[in-house]
């Protein structure tokens, strides 16, 4: 019998106290999604542009390293020794030295 008091006093307080407390009914806003915007059709070709100007010209480069010396080459072989010259009959050859180098 006690329980049925406790629970019976329960349910009066929870009802009392649920009907005190009337709330206002909650307010709603409606906030609009954003616009969508849709491209229209392409318009028509624009005319060509000017031809640019010529560009400006280049430096000179720079002059290139000499080149290494090359090595030495290889002595050349003796040739063949010639045949000995005859004997002139009476006839004197004068060799002449040559004129000194102005």
């Amino acid at each position: 019998m006690k329980q049925n008091l406790i629970i019976s006093a329960l349910l009066a307080t929870l009802t009392l106290t649920l009907a005190a407390c009337d709330r206002p009914a909650p307010t709603v806003v409606s906030v609009p999604g954003p616009a969508v915007v849709v491209p229209g059709p392409a318009g028509p070709q624009g005319a060509p542009g000017n031809t640019g100007s010529t560009g400006s010209t280049g430096s000179t480069g720079s002059t290139g390293s000499t080149g290494n010396t090359g090595s030495p080459g290889m002595s050349g072989s003796d040739g063949a020794k010639g045949e000995p010259g005859k004997s002139g009959d009476g006839t004197t050859v004068i060799i002449t030295p040559p004129a000194p180098k102005q």
